[in-house]
Protein backbone atom coordinates (compact mmCIF):
# COMPACT_ATOMS: atom_id res chain seq x y z
CA UNK A 1 0.00 0.00 0.00
CA UNK A 2 1.35 3.21 -1.00
CA UNK A 3 2.30 6.03 1.69
CA UNK A 4 0.44 8.94 1.35
CA UNK A 5 0.16 12.15 3.38
CA UNK A 6 -3.32 12.16 5.31
CA UNK A 7 -4.40 14.88 7.21
CA UNK A 8 -7.02 14.46 10.30
CA UNK A 9 -10.03 16.48 10.16
CA UNK A 10 -10.93 19.27 11.91
CA UNK A 11 -13.06 18.34 15.09
CA UNK A 12 -16.74 18.36 14.05
CA UNK A 13 -16.09 17.95 10.48
CA UNK A 14 -18.88 15.97 8.71
CA UNK A 15 -17.94 13.35 6.62
CA UNK A 16 -20.29 12.95 4.37
CA UNK A 17 -21.66 9.73 2.92
CA UNK A 18 -22.79 9.06 -0.22
CA UNK A 19 -26.24 7.95 0.17
CA UNK A 20 -29.19 8.21 -2.35
CA UNK A 21 -31.27 10.72 0.33
CA UNK A 22 -28.60 13.26 -1.40
CA UNK A 23 -29.59 12.24 -4.47
CA UNK A 24 -33.24 14.30 -3.63
CA UNK A 25 -31.70 17.63 -2.04
CA UNK A 26 -31.33 19.75 -5.44
CA UNK A 27 -34.70 18.53 -7.44
CA UNK A 28 -37.43 20.53 -5.14
CA UNK A 29 -34.92 23.34 -5.60
CA UNK A 30 -34.53 23.62 -9.25
CA UNK A 31 -38.14 22.32 -10.49
CA UNK A 32 -40.39 22.37 -7.38
CA UNK A 33 -43.19 23.35 -9.08
CA UNK A 34 -42.40 20.53 -12.21
CA UNK A 35 -44.41 17.70 -12.32
CA UNK A 36 -44.58 13.99 -11.61
CA UNK A 37 -46.83 12.63 -14.60
CA UNK A 38 -48.56 8.82 -14.10
CA UNK A 39 -50.15 8.08 -17.23
CA UNK A 40 -53.59 9.88 -17.13
CA UNK A 41 -54.31 8.86 -13.96
CA UNK A 42 -52.33 11.39 -11.84
CA UNK A 43 -49.94 14.19 -12.01
CA UNK A 44 -48.01 16.17 -9.01
CA UNK A 45 -45.17 18.45 -7.98
CA UNK A 46 -41.74 17.61 -7.18
CA UNK A 47 -42.75 19.39 -3.78
CA UNK A 48 -45.71 17.00 -3.01
CA UNK A 49 -43.12 14.01 -4.15
CA UNK A 50 -41.11 14.87 -1.40
CA UNK A 51 -43.14 14.60 0.98
CA UNK A 52 -44.86 11.54 -0.14
CA UNK A 53 -41.13 9.78 -0.21
CA UNK A 54 -41.42 11.11 3.47
CA UNK A 55 -44.82 9.57 4.46
CA UNK A 56 -43.69 6.15 2.54
CA UNK A 57 -40.82 6.09 4.63
CA UNK A 58 -43.25 6.59 8.05
CA UNK A 59 -45.76 3.71 6.09
CA UNK A 60 -43.29 1.34 5.62
CA UNK A 61 -41.75 1.88 9.33
CA UNK A 62 -45.12 1.23 10.78
CA UNK A 63 -45.22 -1.99 8.72
CA UNK A 64 -42.48 -3.48 10.53
CA UNK A 65 -40.41 -2.50 8.06
CA UNK A 66 -36.72 -2.24 9.38
CA UNK A 67 -32.90 -1.43 8.47
CA UNK A 68 -31.51 -4.79 6.58
CA UNK A 69 -34.94 -5.49 5.85
CA UNK A 70 -36.05 -5.99 2.01
CA UNK A 71 -39.25 -4.63 0.69
CA UNK A 72 -40.13 -6.35 -3.06
CA UNK A 73 -42.07 -4.48 -5.82
CA UNK A 74 -44.23 -5.55 -8.30
CA UNK A 75 -45.94 -2.57 -10.63
CA UNK A 76 -46.08 -1.20 -13.83
CA UNK A 77 -43.57 2.01 -14.30
CA UNK A 78 -45.09 4.62 -12.06
CA UNK A 79 -44.87 7.29 -9.45
CA UNK A 80 -44.95 4.45 -6.60
CA UNK A 81 -42.07 3.23 -8.26
CA UNK A 82 -40.04 6.55 -8.32
CA UNK A 83 -41.14 7.13 -4.51
CA UNK A 84 -39.80 3.47 -3.33
CA UNK A 85 -36.53 4.10 -5.19
CA UNK A 86 -35.99 6.79 -2.61
CA UNK A 87 -38.18 5.65 0.34
CA UNK A 88 -37.01 2.12 0.92
CA UNK A 89 -33.43 2.68 0.49
CA UNK A 90 -33.21 6.02 2.60
CA UNK A 91 -34.28 4.18 5.37
CA UNK A 92 -31.67 1.61 5.14
CA UNK A 93 -33.74 -1.06 3.97
CA UNK A 94 -33.40 -2.88 0.25
CA UNK A 95 -35.71 -2.57 -2.48
CA UNK A 96 -36.14 -5.60 -4.67
CA UNK A 97 -37.27 -4.87 -8.10
CA UNK A 98 -39.36 -8.14 -9.31
CA UNK A 99 -39.24 -8.96 -13.13
CA UNK A 100 -42.94 -9.21 -13.69
CA UNK A 101 -42.44 -10.96 -16.68
CA UNK A 102 -40.45 -14.00 -15.68
CA UNK A 103 -42.56 -17.16 -14.63
CA UNK A 104 -44.45 -17.87 -11.55
CA UNK A 105 -41.69 -20.59 -10.61
CA UNK A 106 -38.75 -17.81 -11.17
CA UNK A 107 -40.70 -15.10 -9.38
CA UNK A 108 -40.84 -17.33 -6.55
CA UNK A 109 -37.27 -18.51 -6.92
CA UNK A 110 -35.94 -14.62 -6.74
CA UNK A 111 -38.57 -13.56 -4.07
CA UNK A 112 -37.03 -16.34 -1.85
CA UNK A 113 -33.67 -15.95 -2.67
CA UNK A 114 -33.92 -11.85 -2.12
CA UNK A 115 -35.16 -13.07 1.32
CA UNK A 116 -38.02 -10.67 0.60
CA UNK A 117 -40.07 -9.39 4.08
CA UNK A 118 -42.84 -7.08 2.43
CA UNK A 119 -44.03 -7.15 -0.89
CA UNK A 120 -45.52 -4.16 -2.64
CA UNK A 121 -47.61 -5.63 -5.48
CA UNK A 122 -50.14 -3.99 -8.33
CA UNK A 123 -53.95 -5.43 -8.50
CA UNK A 124 -52.46 -6.98 -12.23
CA UNK A 125 -50.28 -9.06 -9.86
CA UNK A 126 -51.80 -10.43 -7.23
CA UNK A 127 -52.88 -13.24 -8.89
CA UNK A 128 -49.39 -13.99 -9.81
CA UNK A 129 -48.62 -13.75 -5.65
CA UNK A 130 -51.89 -15.74 -4.68
CA UNK A 131 -50.37 -18.35 -6.74
CA UNK A 132 -46.96 -18.60 -5.03
CA UNK A 133 -47.92 -17.41 -2.09
CA UNK A 134 -47.73 -20.90 -0.12
CA UNK A 135 -44.01 -21.10 -1.30
CA UNK A 136 -42.70 -17.46 0.09
CA UNK A 137 -40.51 -18.37 3.05
CA UNK A 138 -39.85 -14.98 4.14
CA UNK A 139 -42.68 -12.44 3.48
CA UNK A 140 -44.51 -11.10 6.47
CA UNK A 141 -47.40 -8.84 4.33
CA UNK A 142 -48.51 -7.00 1.42
CA UNK A 143 -49.69 -3.66 0.77
CA UNK A 144 -51.77 -3.37 -2.33
CA UNK A 145 -50.89 -0.76 -5.02
CA UNK A 146 -54.46 -0.20 -6.64
CA UNK A 147 -55.31 2.17 -9.91
CA UNK A 148 -59.10 1.02 -9.79
CA UNK A 149 -61.21 -0.62 -7.65
CA UNK A 150 -60.41 -4.15 -7.53
CA UNK A 151 -61.48 -7.60 -6.14
CA UNK A 152 -60.66 -8.88 -2.69
CA UNK A 153 -57.57 -10.85 -2.22
CA UNK A 154 -56.96 -13.80 1.01
CA UNK A 155 -53.35 -12.61 0.66
CA UNK A 156 -52.66 -11.18 4.35
CA UNK A 157 -52.81 -7.19 3.01
CA UNK A 158 -51.89 -4.88 5.59
CA UNK A 159 -53.52 -2.10 3.55
CA UNK A 160 -53.92 -0.17 0.17
CA UNK A 161 -50.44 2.07 -0.84
CA UNK A 162 -52.83 5.39 -0.72
CA UNK A 163 -54.66 5.02 1.82
CA UNK A 164 -51.54 4.14 4.19
CA UNK A 165 -49.80 6.91 2.98
CA UNK A 166 -52.74 9.18 3.67
CA UNK A 167 -52.02 7.93 7.44
CA UNK A 168 -48.95 8.68 7.33
CA UNK A 169 -46.66 11.59 8.53
CA UNK A 170 -45.33 14.01 6.29
CA UNK A 171 -42.26 13.99 8.75
CA UNK A 172 -39.35 11.94 8.84
CA UNK A 173 -35.70 12.44 9.56
CA UNK A 174 -33.52 10.35 7.33
CA UNK A 175 -30.57 8.95 8.95
CA UNK A 176 -26.98 8.66 8.24
CA UNK A 177 -25.69 5.09 7.52
CA UNK A 178 -22.95 3.33 6.04
CA UNK A 179 -22.80 4.44 2.32
CA UNK A 180 -21.42 0.88 1.45
CA UNK A 181 -24.91 -0.51 2.56
CA UNK A 182 -27.22 -2.53 0.10
CA UNK A 183 -29.84 -0.41 -1.91
CA UNK A 184 -31.07 -2.18 -4.21
CA UNK A 185 -31.08 -5.90 -5.62
CA UNK A 186 -32.78 -7.68 -9.15
CA UNK A 187 -32.20 -10.67 -10.66
CA UNK A 188 -30.33 -10.95 -14.44
CA UNK A 189 -31.09 -14.08 -16.41
CA UNK A 190 -28.67 -16.13 -17.95
CA UNK A 191 -28.12 -18.64 -20.67
CA UNK A 192 -27.89 -21.28 -18.13
CA UNK A 193 -29.37 -22.23 -14.33
CA UNK A 194 -31.42 -19.69 -12.43
CA UNK A 195 -31.28 -16.07 -12.14
CA UNK A 196 -29.04 -14.01 -10.46
CA UNK A 197 -28.99 -11.54 -7.88
CA UNK A 198 -27.50 -8.18 -8.64
CA UNK A 199 -27.04 -5.81 -6.25
CA UNK A 200 -26.05 -2.54 -5.72
CA UNK A 201 -24.69 0.20 -2.56
CA UNK A 202 -25.80 3.69 -1.99
CA UNK A 203 -22.48 4.57 -3.06
CA UNK A 204 -22.41 3.11 -6.43
CA UNK A 205 -25.74 4.26 -7.25
CA UNK A 206 -24.65 7.97 -6.09
CA UNK A 207 -21.51 7.66 -8.26
CA UNK A 208 -23.52 6.11 -11.11
CA UNK A 209 -26.40 8.93 -11.05
CA UNK A 210 -23.86 11.94 -11.35
CA UNK A 211 -21.57 10.45 -13.98
CA UNK A 212 -24.54 9.50 -16.15
CA UNK A 213 -25.99 13.13 -15.25
CA UNK A 214 -22.65 14.22 -16.57
CA UNK A 215 -22.48 12.21 -20.13
CA UNK A 216 -25.52 12.27 -20.77
CA UNK A 217 -25.93 16.23 -20.37
CA UNK A 218 -22.71 17.83 -20.76
CA UNK A 219 -21.42 16.66 -24.73
CA UNK A 220 -22.56 18.02 -27.37
CA UNK A 221 -23.44 15.01 -29.02
CA UNK A 222 -25.63 13.84 -26.27
CA UNK A 223 -27.55 16.09 -25.18
CA UNK A 224 -30.18 14.33 -23.58
CA UNK A 225 -30.92 15.28 -20.50
CA UNK A 226 -31.15 18.95 -20.04
CA UNK A 227 -33.21 21.26 -17.45
CA UNK A 228 -36.02 21.83 -20.05
CA UNK A 229 -36.60 18.10 -21.31
CA UNK A 230 -39.89 16.08 -20.16
CA UNK A 231 -38.21 12.55 -19.56
CA UNK A 232 -40.22 9.54 -20.44
CA UNK A 233 -38.72 5.84 -19.52
CA UNK A 234 -39.61 3.21 -21.46
CA UNK A 235 -37.34 0.79 -20.21
CA UNK A 236 -38.61 -1.13 -17.34
CA UNK A 237 -37.87 0.28 -13.85
CA UNK A 238 -37.51 -3.51 -12.66
CA UNK A 239 -34.35 -3.53 -15.12
CA UNK A 240 -31.36 -1.81 -14.16
CA UNK A 241 -33.29 0.99 -12.10
CA UNK A 242 -34.75 2.35 -15.50
CA UNK A 243 -30.93 2.23 -16.36
CA UNK A 244 -30.45 4.63 -13.21
CA UNK A 245 -32.12 7.96 -15.46
CA UNK A 246 -35.07 8.44 -12.96
CA UNK A 247 -32.38 9.02 -10.63
CA UNK A 248 -30.75 11.67 -12.95
CA UNK A 249 -34.10 13.22 -13.93
CA UNK A 250 -35.09 13.70 -9.96
CA UNK A 251 -31.43 14.76 -9.30
CA UNK A 252 -32.22 17.67 -12.13
CA UNK A 253 -35.95 18.07 -11.05
CA UNK A 254 -37.06 17.83 -14.36
CA UNK A 255 -40.81 16.56 -15.14
CA UNK A 256 -40.94 13.24 -15.78
CA UNK A 257 -43.60 10.90 -16.95
CA UNK A 258 -44.49 7.59 -16.12
CA UNK A 259 -46.76 5.57 -19.00
CA UNK A 260 -47.51 2.70 -16.95
CA UNK A 261 -48.22 -0.93 -18.47
CA UNK A 262 -46.29 0.14 -22.07
CA UNK A 263 -48.40 0.36 -25.07
CA UNK A 264 -47.40 1.90 -28.23
CA UNK A 265 -50.16 3.92 -28.92
CA UNK A 266 -50.29 5.11 -25.50
CA UNK A 267 -46.66 5.84 -25.72
CA UNK A 268 -46.76 8.18 -28.84
CA UNK A 269 -49.69 9.82 -26.82
CA UNK A 270 -47.77 10.33 -23.79
CA UNK A 271 -45.15 11.53 -25.65
CA UNK A 272 -47.30 14.27 -27.98
CA UNK A 273 -49.65 15.38 -24.78
CA UNK A 274 -47.33 15.33 -22.15
CA UNK A 275 -44.31 16.92 -24.70
CA UNK A 276 -42.07 14.34 -24.17
CA UNK A 277 -38.17 14.97 -25.29
CA UNK A 278 -36.12 12.14 -24.42
CA UNK A 279 -36.70 8.74 -23.48
CA UNK A 280 -34.76 5.49 -23.78
CA UNK A 281 -35.44 1.39 -24.62
CA UNK A 282 -34.30 -1.54 -26.09
CA UNK A 283 -34.35 -1.51 -30.27
CA UNK A 284 -37.82 -4.26 -30.14
CA UNK A 285 -39.52 -1.47 -28.14
CA UNK A 286 -38.63 1.28 -30.51
CA UNK A 287 -39.82 -0.88 -33.12
CA UNK A 288 -43.04 -1.44 -31.91
CA UNK A 289 -43.57 1.77 -31.34
CA UNK A 290 -42.66 2.75 -35.10
CA UNK A 291 -44.96 0.76 -36.21
CA UNK A 292 -48.16 0.98 -34.05
CA UNK A 293 -51.29 3.36 -35.86
CA UNK A 294 -50.94 6.31 -33.57
CA UNK A 295 -47.11 6.82 -34.60
CA UNK A 296 -48.38 6.58 -38.32
CA UNK A 297 -49.47 9.93 -38.31
CA UNK A 298 -47.75 11.36 -35.88
CA UNK A 299 -44.37 13.37 -36.45
CA UNK A 300 -41.65 12.34 -33.49
CA UNK A 301 -39.26 15.10 -33.83
CA UNK A 302 -37.68 16.18 -31.09
CA UNK A 303 -37.91 12.82 -29.13
CA UNK A 304 -34.24 12.01 -28.04
CA UNK A 305 -34.16 8.56 -27.54
CA UNK A 306 -31.12 6.69 -25.92
CA UNK A 307 -31.26 2.90 -27.52
CA UNK A 308 -29.25 0.10 -25.64
CA UNK A 309 -29.71 -3.74 -24.39
CA UNK A 310 -28.92 -5.10 -27.52
CA UNK A 311 -27.36 -3.97 -30.57
CA UNK A 312 -29.49 -1.27 -32.90
CA UNK A 313 -29.36 -2.11 -36.95
CA UNK A 314 -29.37 0.44 -39.12
CA UNK A 315 -32.19 -0.26 -40.48
CA UNK A 316 -34.41 0.60 -37.63
CA UNK A 317 -32.04 3.78 -36.96
CA UNK A 318 -33.08 5.15 -40.54
CA UNK A 319 -36.68 4.23 -40.02
CA UNK A 320 -36.50 6.38 -36.41
CA UNK A 321 -34.78 9.39 -37.66
CA UNK A 322 -37.15 9.11 -41.13
CA UNK A 323 -39.93 10.17 -38.15
CA UNK A 324 -38.14 12.49 -36.62
CA UNK A 325 -36.15 10.43 -33.71
CA UNK A 326 -33.15 11.60 -32.75
CA UNK A 327 -31.15 8.15 -31.91
CA UNK A 328 -28.06 7.68 -29.44
CA UNK A 329 -26.50 4.74 -28.51
CA UNK A 330 -25.67 3.35 -24.98
CA UNK A 331 -24.28 0.57 -23.48
CA UNK A 332 -24.06 -1.50 -20.53
CA UNK A 333 -25.13 -4.57 -18.43
CA UNK A 334 -27.16 -5.71 -15.47
CA UNK A 335 -23.97 -6.05 -13.49
CA UNK A 336 -22.47 -2.94 -14.52
CA UNK A 337 -25.59 -0.84 -12.74
CA UNK A 338 -25.64 -0.21 -16.54
CA UNK A 339 -23.70 2.92 -18.13
CA UNK A 340 -20.24 1.91 -19.32
CA UNK A 341 -20.32 3.81 -22.82
CA UNK A 342 -22.32 6.26 -24.74
CA UNK A 343 -22.52 7.23 -28.94
CA UNK A 344 -20.21 10.32 -29.24
CA UNK A 345 -19.51 12.17 -32.64
CA UNK A 346 -16.83 15.13 -32.48
CA UNK A 347 -17.84 18.47 -33.84
CA UNK A 348 -16.70 17.66 -37.42
CA UNK A 349 -18.94 14.18 -37.17
CA UNK A 350 -21.99 16.47 -36.17
CA UNK A 351 -21.39 18.53 -39.18
CA UNK A 352 -22.00 15.48 -41.85
CA UNK A 353 -25.24 14.31 -43.10
CA UNK A 354 -27.95 12.64 -41.11
CA UNK A 355 -27.17 9.22 -42.83
CA UNK A 356 -23.30 9.51 -42.44
CA UNK A 357 -23.94 10.60 -38.80
CA UNK A 358 -26.67 7.52 -38.08
CA UNK A 359 -23.67 5.05 -39.32
CA UNK A 360 -21.48 6.30 -36.11
CA UNK A 361 -24.77 6.74 -33.93
CA UNK A 362 -25.22 3.30 -33.72
CA UNK A 363 -22.01 2.08 -32.65
CA UNK A 364 -21.11 0.99 -28.78
CA UNK A 365 -19.27 4.67 -28.62
CA UNK A 366 -16.95 6.05 -26.21
CA UNK A 367 -16.52 4.63 -22.85
CA UNK A 368 -17.53 7.23 -20.36
CA UNK A 369 -15.88 9.55 -17.41
CA UNK A 370 -14.66 6.79 -14.51
CA UNK A 371 -14.99 3.85 -16.86
CA UNK A 372 -11.63 1.83 -17.62
CA UNK A 373 -12.28 -0.15 -20.33
CA UNK A 374 -10.09 -2.50 -22.09
CA UNK A 375 -10.62 -4.88 -24.78
CA UNK A 376 -8.51 -8.15 -24.26
CA UNK A 377 -7.62 -11.29 -26.57
CA UNK A 378 -7.99 -15.19 -24.74
CA UNK A 379 -4.58 -14.46 -22.64
CA UNK A 380 -5.94 -11.05 -21.10
CA UNK A 381 -3.50 -8.88 -23.49
CA UNK A 382 -5.21 -5.50 -24.76
CA UNK A 383 -5.96 -6.00 -28.48
CA UNK A 384 -4.68 -3.17 -31.09
CA UNK A 385 -6.47 -0.04 -31.26
CA UNK A 386 -7.26 -0.62 -35.01
CA UNK A 387 -11.27 -1.45 -35.36
CA UNK A 388 -10.34 -4.85 -36.46
CA UNK A 389 -8.84 -6.35 -33.74
CA UNK A 390 -11.05 -8.26 -31.38
CA UNK A 391 -11.25 -9.28 -27.83
CA UNK A 392 -13.81 -9.21 -24.65
CA UNK A 393 -14.64 -5.97 -23.08
CA UNK A 394 -13.10 -6.02 -19.15
CA UNK A 395 -14.15 -2.81 -17.31
CA UNK A 396 -13.28 -1.34 -13.87
CA UNK A 397 -15.44 1.58 -12.52
CA UNK A 398 -16.83 2.36 -9.08
CA UNK A 399 -20.48 1.28 -9.69
CA UNK A 400 -20.48 -2.06 -10.88
CA UNK A 401 -21.64 -4.74 -8.63
CA UNK A 402 -19.09 -6.75 -7.06
CA UNK A 403 -20.79 -9.81 -6.96
CA UNK A 404 -23.55 -12.34 -7.03
CA UNK A 405 -26.27 -12.61 -3.92
CA UNK A 406 -25.18 -15.69 -2.62
CA UNK A 407 -23.39 -16.82 -4.92
CA UNK A 408 -19.84 -16.46 -4.50
CA UNK A 409 -18.28 -18.59 -6.97
CA UNK A 410 -20.60 -17.09 -10.10
CA UNK A 411 -18.85 -13.98 -8.58
CA UNK A 412 -15.73 -14.92 -8.96
CA UNK A 413 -16.07 -15.73 -12.59
CA UNK A 414 -17.63 -12.49 -13.15
CA UNK A 415 -14.30 -10.49 -11.72
CA UNK A 416 -10.92 -12.11 -12.78
CA UNK A 417 -7.90 -10.85 -12.25
CA UNK A 418 -9.57 -7.59 -11.01
CA UNK A 419 -11.84 -6.79 -14.20
CA UNK A 420 -15.61 -7.24 -14.73
CA UNK A 421 -15.73 -9.18 -17.53
CA UNK A 422 -18.68 -8.59 -19.67
CA UNK A 423 -18.83 -11.25 -22.28
CA UNK A 424 -18.87 -8.97 -24.79
CA UNK A 425 -16.69 -9.30 -28.44
CA UNK A 426 -15.78 -6.00 -29.54
CA UNK A 427 -12.69 -3.64 -31.51
CA UNK A 428 -11.74 -0.06 -30.50
CA UNK A 429 -10.59 2.09 -33.27
CA UNK A 430 -7.59 4.77 -32.78
CA UNK A 431 -10.07 7.55 -31.46
CA UNK A 432 -11.57 5.22 -28.58
CA UNK A 433 -14.56 4.44 -29.91
CA UNK A 434 -15.50 0.94 -28.91
CA UNK A 435 -17.58 -1.52 -31.42
CA UNK A 436 -19.39 -4.20 -30.08
CA UNK A 437 -19.17 -7.12 -32.55
CA UNK A 438 -20.96 -10.03 -30.83
CA UNK A 439 -21.84 -11.59 -27.53
CA UNK A 440 -18.77 -14.33 -27.48
CA UNK A 441 -21.43 -17.04 -26.86
CA UNK A 442 -23.22 -15.55 -30.27
CA UNK A 443 -20.49 -15.23 -32.46
CA UNK A 444 -20.65 -18.17 -34.83
CA UNK A 445 -17.76 -20.10 -35.84
CA UNK A 446 -17.58 -21.75 -39.23
CA UNK A 447 -15.00 -23.40 -40.90
CA UNK A 448 -12.39 -21.92 -38.31
CA UNK A 449 -13.42 -18.16 -39.06
CA UNK A 450 -15.52 -16.05 -36.62
CA UNK A 451 -18.73 -14.20 -38.19
CA UNK A 452 -20.46 -11.35 -36.21
CA UNK A 453 -24.32 -12.47 -35.69
CA UNK A 454 -24.68 -8.74 -35.10
CA UNK A 455 -22.94 -7.26 -38.34
CA UNK A 456 -25.12 -9.94 -40.32
CA UNK A 457 -28.48 -8.59 -38.64
CA UNK A 458 -27.18 -4.94 -39.63
CA UNK A 459 -27.00 -5.67 -42.92
CA UNK A 460 -30.42 -7.96 -43.96
CA UNK A 461 -32.12 -5.14 -41.73
CA UNK A 462 -31.06 -2.73 -44.80
CA UNK A 463 -33.28 -4.45 -46.91
CA UNK A 464 -36.59 -2.02 -47.56
CA UNK A 465 -38.65 -5.31 -46.88
CA UNK A 466 -37.05 -6.16 -43.24
CA UNK A 467 -38.48 -4.95 -40.52
CA UNK A 468 -36.17 -6.79 -37.72
CA UNK A 469 -33.86 -9.83 -38.07
CA UNK A 470 -32.55 -12.05 -35.51
CA UNK A 471 -28.94 -14.38 -36.33
CA UNK A 472 -27.83 -17.08 -34.98
CA UNK A 473 -25.43 -20.05 -35.69
CA UNK A 474 -26.52 -23.50 -36.27
CA UNK A 475 -24.60 -27.05 -36.74
CA UNK A 476 -23.10 -27.98 -39.78
CA UNK A 477 -21.48 -31.11 -40.88
CA UNK A 478 -18.69 -29.38 -42.51
CA UNK A 479 -18.07 -26.11 -41.23
CA UNK A 480 -19.26 -26.51 -37.84
CA UNK A 481 -21.55 -23.63 -37.82
CA UNK A 482 -23.33 -21.81 -40.42
CA UNK A 483 -25.27 -18.33 -39.54
CA UNK A 484 -29.23 -18.60 -39.95
CA UNK A 485 -31.62 -15.77 -39.87
CA UNK A 486 -35.18 -15.21 -38.53
CA UNK A 487 -36.24 -12.47 -40.73
CA UNK A 488 -39.77 -10.55 -40.11
CA UNK A 489 -40.84 -8.40 -43.08
CA UNK A 490 -43.29 -5.97 -44.13
CA UNK A 491 -46.55 -7.57 -44.30
CA UNK A 492 -47.60 -7.95 -48.28
CA UNK A 493 -44.31 -7.46 -49.46
CA UNK A 494 -43.00 -10.57 -51.73
CA UNK A 495 -39.58 -11.44 -49.92
CA UNK A 496 -37.90 -15.14 -50.15
CA UNK A 497 -34.61 -16.43 -49.69
CA UNK A 498 -33.36 -15.38 -52.98
CA UNK A 499 -33.99 -11.77 -52.57
CA UNK A 500 -32.09 -11.76 -49.55
CA UNK A 501 -29.59 -13.87 -50.40
CA UNK A 502 -28.85 -11.11 -53.48
CA UNK A 503 -29.20 -8.15 -51.23
CA UNK A 504 -26.04 -9.88 -49.49
CA UNK A 505 -24.31 -10.38 -52.78
CA UNK A 506 -23.50 -6.77 -52.86
CA UNK A 507 -21.88 -6.58 -49.62
CA UNK A 508 -19.62 -10.00 -50.54
CA UNK A 509 -18.79 -8.14 -54.11
CA UNK A 510 -18.01 -4.91 -51.78
CA UNK A 511 -15.82 -7.30 -49.54
CA UNK A 512 -17.65 -5.86 -46.38
CA UNK A 513 -18.38 -10.18 -46.05
CA UNK A 514 -17.29 -13.37 -47.11
CA UNK A 515 -19.43 -15.25 -49.28
CA UNK A 516 -20.00 -17.97 -46.64
CA UNK A 517 -21.35 -15.61 -44.00
CA UNK A 518 -24.73 -15.45 -46.35
CA UNK A 519 -26.67 -17.05 -43.89
CA UNK A 520 -27.30 -21.30 -44.97
CA UNK A 521 -31.39 -20.47 -44.17
CA UNK A 522 -33.61 -17.78 -43.66
CA UNK A 523 -36.88 -18.15 -41.75
CA UNK A 524 -39.65 -16.21 -42.07
CA UNK A 525 -41.76 -15.37 -39.38
CA UNK A 526 -44.70 -12.81 -37.98
CA UNK A 527 -42.48 -12.60 -34.65
CA UNK A 528 -38.91 -12.81 -33.08
CA UNK A 529 -38.73 -14.29 -29.54
CA UNK A 530 -37.65 -11.67 -26.78
CA UNK A 531 -36.32 -11.73 -23.42
CA UNK A 532 -38.19 -10.91 -20.43
CA UNK A 533 -36.67 -7.39 -21.10
CA UNK A 534 -37.13 -7.19 -24.66
CA UNK A 535 -34.32 -8.46 -26.05
CA UNK A 536 -34.23 -10.88 -28.66
CA UNK A 537 -33.73 -14.38 -27.47
CA UNK A 538 -30.98 -15.99 -29.22
CA UNK A 539 -30.97 -18.33 -27.03
CA UNK A 540 -34.56 -19.57 -27.29
CA UNK A 541 -34.12 -19.43 -30.62
CA UNK A 542 -30.60 -21.89 -30.74
CA UNK A 543 -33.60 -24.11 -28.93
CA UNK A 544 -36.12 -24.24 -31.17
CA UNK A 545 -33.83 -25.16 -34.18
CA UNK A 546 -32.24 -28.21 -32.43
CA UNK A 547 -36.22 -29.24 -31.71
Amino acid sequence: MLKTKIIAPAPGAYAYPLLIKSLLLSGERYGAANEIVYADKLRYSYTTLNQRIRRLANALTAAGVKAGDTVAMLDWDSHRYLECFFAVPMIGAVLHTVNIRLSADQVLYTMNHAEDDLVLVHDDFVPLIEQIHDGLTTVKGYVRLSDNPAPDTLLPMLGEYESLLAEASPDYDFPDFDENSVATIFYTTGTTGSPKGVYFTHRQLVLHTLTATGSLSGYQSMPLVRCDDVYMPITPMFHVHAWGVPYVATLMGIKQVYPGRYEPNSLVRLFRDEKVTFSHCVPTILQMILGCEEAKNTRLDGWKMLLGGSALTLGIAAQASAKGIQIHSGYGMSETCPLLCTSYLSGVELEQSTQAQLTLRIKTGMPTPMVDLKIVDADGHAVAHDGEALGEIVVRAPWLTQGYLHEPEKGAELWQDGWLHTGDLASIDPAGRVEIKDRIKDVIKTGGEWISSLDLENLISEHASVISVAVVGIADEQWGERPMALVVCIPGHAVDQSILEAHLQQFVASGRINKWAIPKQFDFVAEIPKTSVGKINKKLIRENQRI
